[in-house]
């Protein structure tokens, strides 16, 4: 019985060893082989991938490749999806999926991922069918059709821009109302005690497309806006915040003035890094963002580009060519990349950037002053 036993033990130790090496061999296999024709047949996959899951979604795409360009579903479906603001990707492939315009709701969830696609989903309606391949829906999902009744806030604007571009002949009320409700405090929010008296809403209006109702009211738009606000920057980004020592008031108000400041989401983090290493040293964070925050509206609009020696010497708290430290409050509503960056900024000894001079958009950084006047302009 004894050497039975071990036989048996044996032959299933030498099972799982064989498929252990076959696993090893195929994961090696795909890694070595699967990759280069996945970029090769189905073009590069977005670098947000973790490596083993590069690899296995594609080996899937290209085992399932000839389905991509077949019809997802039922040719004789045709729905309009609506997604909703806050949806996942998940939610609006299952849909599809229910109706019949897809078979497969793991190839198009998948084929999105691969590509980064589902994270750029846009809010709002979609005319879809089933006679639409894989390849054809995840294009259309990447560009919804917007009727009048949603609303985009572009990252960066402030209240004022967001009022005066309202559809007030979709909704029941003006735009003064809506200021009107930007200045009340709104109870139970994380940042609701933060808030200073007279509160202001500015910079936690989050930036993204919204469904108006038609029976709205100026109280309740902005309600919707503070919860995205409120889904976006979780215990995640609020504990980071807290670990630089900013409460999400002070936060959103650094943010606020990166997203006016970078021109590409890539240099956020840098631009962060600057400003936090101009605060921790007590240095004046001499953002031009904040004169024109307090210059507020001219003839060419809320911002005005050019600054003057005049501008710089207005006296505002908002002008941090005068005063140190933070603004009394946000500038602009921020979104969640130049968030991110005030939570986890690049870690640089920089302390100046400026623009180049090829008006691509990027900054020359330095270190001393002497640096950043060698970059100037010629």
């Amino acid at each position: 019985m004894r050497r039975r036993g071990s036989l048996v033990r044996f032959l299933i130790f030498a099972s799982t060893l064989a498929v252990l090496g076959c696993c090893s061999v195929w994961v090696v296999g795909t890694a070595i082989f699967g990759i280069p024709q996945a970029v090769i047949r189905l073009g590069p996959s977005t670098p947000d991938l973790h490596p083993i899951q590069r690899t296995f979604l594609s080996i899937y795409l290209l085992a399932n490749e000839k389905a991509l360009d077949i019809p997802a579903g039922d040719p004789a479906v045709s729905i309009d999806l609506e997604v909703q603001e806050g949806e996942p990707a998940s939610a609006a492939v299952d849909r599809l999926f229910e109706a019949g315009v897809i078979q497969s709701a793991t190839l198009l969830r998948n084929y999105l991922r691969y590509y980064g696609m589902d994270v750029s989903i846009e809010i709002g309606r979609y005319t879809v069918h089933g006679g639409m391949t894989i390849r054809e829906l995840a294009k259309a999902l990447q560009s919804a059709n917007l009727t009048p009744d949603f609303f985009t806030i572009p990252e960066g604007w402030r209240v004022e821009e967001i009022a005066d571009a309202l559809p007030t002949d979709v909704l029941n009320f003006e735009s003064t109302d809506f200021l009107n409700a930007v200045h009340v405090r709104p109870l139970g929010y994380s940042f609701t005690y933060d808030l200073p008296d007279p509160p202001s809403l500015e910079g936690f209006l989050f930036p993204d497309t919204y469904h108006l109702g038609s029976d709205f009211t100026s109280v309740e738009l902005v309600l919707v806006m503070l919860d995205n606000f409120e889904r976006q920057v979780g215990s995640d980004l609020q504990a980071a915040f807290d670990h630089r020592g900013l409460n999400i008031y002070e936060a959103v108000t650094l943010a606020s003035i990166i997203e006016r400041e970078a021109v590409l989401v890539e240099e956020q983090p840098i631009i962060a890094s600057v400003f936090l290493n101009r605060l921790a040293l007590g240095m004046m964070l001499e953002t031009d963002p904040t004169v024109q925050y307090a210059v507020g509206k001219q003839e060419g609009g809320w911002w005005k580009v050019d600054l003057t020696l005049d501008d710089l010497k207005i006296d505002s708290l908002y002008n941090t060519y005068l005063y140190a430290g933070l603004p009394p409050g946000p500038i602009a509503n921020p979104g969640l990349s130049a968030l991110r960056a005030v939570a986890f900024p690049d870690e640089t000894p920089y302390l100046y950037f400026r623009a180049l001079c090829d008006g691509s958009g990027r900054h020359a950084f330095a270190v001393t002053f002497e640096e950043h006047q060698q970059n100037a302009c010629p």
